[in-house]
């Protein structure tokens, strides 16, 4: 099973030009996709319904998309028009069902800063349900991203979109189907605007400085670290100075662990400013 966790920077490339089929290239071969900052309506993308072009692209995959705010668009000709952004998810299989958190936001005076989510949705992979988060976590500053990670860390592990018994069968609310599944095996991908070793990271897999492939049973793991790879997913000029970070993640619940592969990004890559990061799981 391949996954992908990809910050698409709306289409823009690092060479400036705005090409959204080279996005659509990077999906293509991903059996799970998660993106991030996809846009719906806005001036800077020729107003392109960006998921609905991905969908045309990729007819092969599943899609649901999470705007994280939405404004008014309209025009003469398109009253109900709406400008939306937020991250998406691709499967080859099935998505049974999906629902948007929105982040804790802090207000600024300087910089921006912009309302993130995280879009929840559970996969039917050949293996069984799978529950899949594509995040977006603050670029501004740890504290708001600790806050933002204590809410994702307090969300149950099970429960879907509804449960219980309709008692209200002529409205047919469950339309003859059972409760949805809602497993507690999890993957969160996404850029998290954090590297390793940060605060935020320690956060969510624990810390034990002397055992550092350790894994905590109610923890989440780092793919890319429990495998031991060497990856950047942002390569950036700042102060002078190239940084070759990692700012986009793959973390898994603990009983997934066994079943990670291989973890790498494509430093070749130029359709966005953030490199796909790629999770192979067994």
């Amino acid at each position: 099973m391949r996954l992908l966790s990809y910050n698409i920077q709306y289409g823009y490339g690092r060479d400036g030009a705005y090409r959204l089929d080279r996005v659509a290239q990077v999906v293509k071969s991903a059996d799970i996709a998660a993106l991030q900052e996809v846009d719906r309506h806005w001036q800077r993308t020729g107003f392109d319904d960006q998921p609905a072009l991905l969908a045309e692209m990729l007819p092969d995959h599943h899609m649901v998309y999470a705007p994280a705010f939405d404004m008014d668009a309209a025009t003469q000709a398109y009253k109900s028009r709406r400008r939306q952004f937020g991250p998406m998810i691709l499967s080859r299989w099935p998505i049974v069902w999906s629902r948007m958190h929105l982040l804790p936001l802090h207000r600024m005076i300087t910089p921006l800063n912009t309302q993130t989510c995280a879009l929840e949705a559970v996969v039917d992979t050949p293996t069984g349900p799978l529950r899949v988060f594509s995040l977006h976590l603050a670029h501004v500053g740890v504290q708001e991203r600790m806050a933002q990670i204590d809410l994702l860390l307090s969300l149950p592990a099970t429960g879907g979109p509804w449960s219980g018994t309709d008692d209200e069968p002529a409205r047919n609310w469950t339309q003859g189907l059972p409760e949805p599944p809602c497993p507690a095996s999890t993957i969160w991908l996404g850029d998290f605007n954090m590297e390793p070793g940060s605060a935020e990271y320690h956060r969510l897999v624990g810390q034990a400085p002397y055992h550092p492939g350790a894994v905590y049973a109610d923890r989440w793991v780092d793919a890319v670290a429990y495998l031991a790879a060497q990856v950047h997913t942002h390569d950036k000029v700042i102060a002078g100075e190239r940084r070759l970070r990692q700012l986009d993640h793959a973390f898994v619940t603990p009983d997934l662990a066994p079943r990670l592969r291989r973890a790498h990004s494509d430093a070749d890559d130029v359709a966005s400013d953030h490199l796909p990061l790629w999770i192979e799981l067994d």
